[in-house]
């Protein structure tokens, strides 16, 4: 179980309660800071701020619709994303009468699409927000470029200009140490 300080889990039982009041849902949610797999929130209290009988819980895992985390000794842990697909799994059964093999597909269908919103968005950033770089498979993965990188590259390309105008004023900027990279190295060098 994750151990936040009492704002922290007020923070979350707030937006637990926004997400089943259709007032928030999870992308506001991830967007504005909250951790959406966090698994905080035990089979009682999920109930409560669901307004869902622990028993349906436990056979929505069972039926594995809806499968929280669990905790070293085996309890169920819930999430701020899987409280929001028991609120979408109690509408579709309640108000749509659709069944819970129905329910699980769109539920499905329905973080694919978030996933690819989420996608969309991350491909639309400026260019130069992100560098890629092999992982130890080989298989090529994206790099979030740090502030304290972009300050580092502005400060290679001041320096490079002062050395071709004949202005040097001093040392070469030091690669900063929270990224020691090669490829990160390799690739301001260019």
């Amino acid at each position: 179980m994750a151990r936040l300080d009492r704002e922290a889990r007020a923070l979350y039982e707030m937006c637990a309660l926004a997400l089943v009041e259709s007032r928030a849902n999870l992308d506001g949610a991830d967007e504005v800071g909250f951790d959406i797999d966090l698994p905080i929130f035990s089979v009682g209290r999920t109930a409560e701020l669901a307004n869902i009988h622990p028993q349906t819980l436990r056979q929505y895992d069972r039926l594995g619709l809806i499968e929280p985390q669990r905790t070293g000794g085996g309890a169920r842990r819930y999430s701020l994303r899987d409280i929001d697909r028991l609120v979408q799994a109690q509408r579709l059964s309640q108000e749509e009468s659709v069944n819970l093999a129905g329910i699980a597909r769109i539920l499905d269908l329905q973080e694919e699409n978030r996933q690819l919103r989420r996608e969309i968005k991350r491909l639309s950033r400026p260019n130069g927000s992100s560098i890629f770089a092999a992982d130890a498979d080989g298989d090529i993965i994206e790099v979030q470029r740090s502030n304290q990188a972009r300050l580092w590259r502005h400060e290679i390309q001041v320096h490079r200009r002062e050395l071709t105008s004949g202005r040097s004023g001093g040392d070469m900027p030091q690669y900063p140490e929270d990224e020691k990279s090669v490829v990160l190295w390799s690739e301001y060098l260019d």
